[in-house]
């Protein structure tokens, strides 16, 4: 044969879409659902926070695009949350709406050294009995907030003023035509919120927020209702990135507070939301470490472009696991739903009645009040109960940060009295020195009951003191029972032995 031998060349094949892709069709269709279900939540959450509706919407587009992306929980959906409506309304109030992003930058950024020195697994031995007291806490303050907000009236500022001025609240709208317009819609909107579950399954493809405030808009107009609307300001314009003046009150000790608690609150919600995902489907676990570092990167850039925080949030990430989806691909795409929805319709906002979303969010702080966990607890460990209700009360009274701070220490205080347990037997035969067994920790916190017990002791006999039983024995211990033993002993008899350790 002459010449060369030919050479057969054969390309490779391009992978297709589906190839590359396996989970497309089930993220798309999830995405979507998400998306309709992150709507109107942005929303409301945004005008119950008391910032422009359009804020709420660009922190769903960057919890879905932006923290969607990053590594560490593929399936839980981040955006705006109930969960913080209550700090950012108080915060905007005290600072005023400019000093919101220097607050959630720096939230970020803290957030963001917490993930890379792996403090994002910590979070989670936090007392779960002081999370949900949190969250039961955050719960009774925005329904007692928003139904203000369903009648069209001014809600006192703190959480308990706000409960104790219900009643009034309640007559002052019997007499306005326009305040039980605005109210029966809202109740209406929770009306159809509730029932919504009971219907078809084919019916509750819709997602029922949706579908409230559809139905709510619809009333509205076809009635021509005297209730006030969503106010929309375009989304460029709601955009208002922190100048430098903001910057300045980073030296005030309650900024820094409020800093601290809104990085500590969002951080705990998004690393809890990551567990109860988990315990949903069985895909890759939640790197909480990576998960902490992602929410950080989406609050900095929240905070960059003047938005509201945004933490992980249970009924969009449930939502998007009931769809079907099976990667992150679901949460970004939903986020890009929201990005052409602010950009191509965002006069469509400008339809929603007020009442509408303050519905939403009356289900939503009812849905954050855990009525099953503190009847389960009562049963079971009273003392977590008791946290439980202690937070929510101290959140209502005082306020969030300080209510945390609250149940933490609460916690705190219950773990080291229960470490401290310690058991005192005394065996006495009637002749000879009475002994005395120490086991357990010894701990001031049960120093009373370990005097009370030693000093009823015979003080005419020689004692025996044991303590190789003692696991721990703290220095406030050590003092009180050396100070013990030389008060047994001036009495004349002889002095006290002390086996198995010295003090």
């Amino acid at each position: 044969m002459s010449g060369g031998m030919s050479k057969m060349t054969s390309a490779s094949p391009t992978p297709s879409v589906r190839t590359r892709f396996p989970h497309l069709r089930q993220d798309f269709a999830a995405s979507l659902v998400v998306f309709l279900v992150a709507l109107p939540l942005c929303v409301g959450v945004a005008v119950a926070s008391g910032v422009p509706a359009e804020l709420g919407l660009v922190t769903g587009i960057v919890g879905g695009i932006v923290a969607g992306l990053m590594p560490g929980s593929s399936l839980q959906v981040s955006g705006p949350a109930a969960g913080l409506t209550v700090l950012v309304f108080e915060a905007v109030r005290e600072f005023g709406l400019p000093a919101l992003g220097v607050i959630v930058l720096a939230a970020g950024l803290l957030q963001l050294a917490m993930g890379a020195l792996k403090l994002g697994r910590w979070f989670r031995a936090i007392s779960v009995s002081v999370v949900e007291g949190m969250l039961a806490g955050i719960g009774l303050v925005i329904i007692a907030g928003q139904l203000y907000a369903a009648a069209g009236l001014k809600a006192p500022a703190s959480g308990l003023d706000k409960i104790a001025g219900l009643p009034g609240a309640f007559v002052d709208a019997l007499g306005s035509t326009a305040a039980l317009a605005s109210l029966g819609l809202g109740a209406g909107t929770v009306a159809v919120l509730v029932l919504w579950k009971r219907l078809p399954k084919k019916v509750q493809a819709v997602p029922g927020a949706l579908a409230a405030v559809v139905l709510a808009t619809v009333v509205s107009l076809a009635f021509s209702l005297p209730v006030a609307d969503v106010e929309v300001k375009g989304l460029l314009d709601a955009i208002q990135p922190p100048g430098l003046d903001a910057f300045g009150e980073l030296a005030s000790p309650a900024m820094l507070g409020t800093i601290l608690a809104f990085t500590l609150i969002a951080s705990a919600e998004s690393l809890f939301s990551a567990a109860a995902v988990d315990r949903l489907h069985d895909g890759p676990r939640t790197e909480y470490d990576k998960e902490l570092m992602a929410q950080g990167a989406g609050n900095t850039v929240c905070g960059l472009l003047g938005a509201l925080p945004m933490t992980a949030v249970i009924v969009r990430s449930s939502a998007n696991l009931q769809a079907g989806a099976k990667t992150k691909a679901s949460r970004v795409l939903h986020g890009v739903w929201l990005l052409l929805f602010a950009a191509l319709l965002p006069g469509a906002l400008a339809l929603i009645p007020l009442p509408a979303l303050a519905g939403i969010l009356v289900h939503a702080g009812w849905k954050l009040i855990p009525f099953r966990e503190v009847v389960s607890l009562w049963r079971a460990h009273r003392g977590e109960a008791l946290i439980l209700v202690a937070t929510a009360v101290a959140i209502v009274v005082v306020n969030m940060f300080e209510g945390v701070l609250i149940g933490l220490a609460l916690s705190v205080a219950k773990t080291a009295w229960e470490a401290s347990h310690i058991k005192l037997e005394v065996i006495d035969k009637g002749a000879g020195p009475v002994q005395a067994y120490l086991s357990g920790n010894a701990t001031f916190l049960r120093l009373p009951k370990i005097l009370d017990s030693l000093e009823s002791l015979p003080q005419d006999r020689p004692v025996e003191l044991h303590l190789s039983g003692l696991h721990h024995l703290d220095h406030a211990c050590r003092t009180a029972l050396e100070s013990w033993a030389e008060r047994h002993s001036a009495t004349g008899t002889e002095p006290v032995k002390v086996t198995s350790g010295t003090l």
